[in-house]
């Protein structure tokens, strides 16, 4: 398998928006967004499988969106509205196990992972 890597990443201002990609776009199982901030442990964004079906967390519904670029051969997340509080290093995740239902978006249900992207927000 490939390494998962992440690009994209940057600083905006609060209400911004910015794009990460990850690469390469895996067709089995589910693909995953996570973000660690510094000093916290690692937490899920979103979970997609490979029917395109997204799962979001709470925090980040409605202002963060996951797609699958086919074409281009990777995993998208645009990110709209941004808050300080999203500041963190983004990693993009896969694993193998094809989920009923759609994807979980917790760390400990993937085991590849990308070497992250820093985004930063400031007011």
């Amino acid at each position: 398998q490939a390494p998962l890597m992440e690009s994209g990443g940057g600083s905006v201002q609060s209400g911004g928006s910015l794009r990460l990609s990850c690469e390469p776009l895996m067709n089995v199982g589910c693909m995953g967004w996570f973000r660690q901030a510094p000093g916290k442990e690692r937490e899920g964004v979103a979970g997609i499988d490979r029917d395109e079906r997204v799962t979001y967390t709470d925090a980040v519904q409605g202002r963060f969106t996951s797609s699958r670029d086919n074409a281009k051969n990777m995993l998208i997340l645009q990110m709209d509205r941004l808050k300080p509080e999203d500041t963190a290093m983004y990693y993009c995740g896969h694993d193998s196990y094809n989920w009923i239902g759609g994807c979980p978006t917790g760390p400990k249900f993937f085991k590849s992972w990308g070497q992250g992207t820093q985004v930063t927000v400031s007011e």
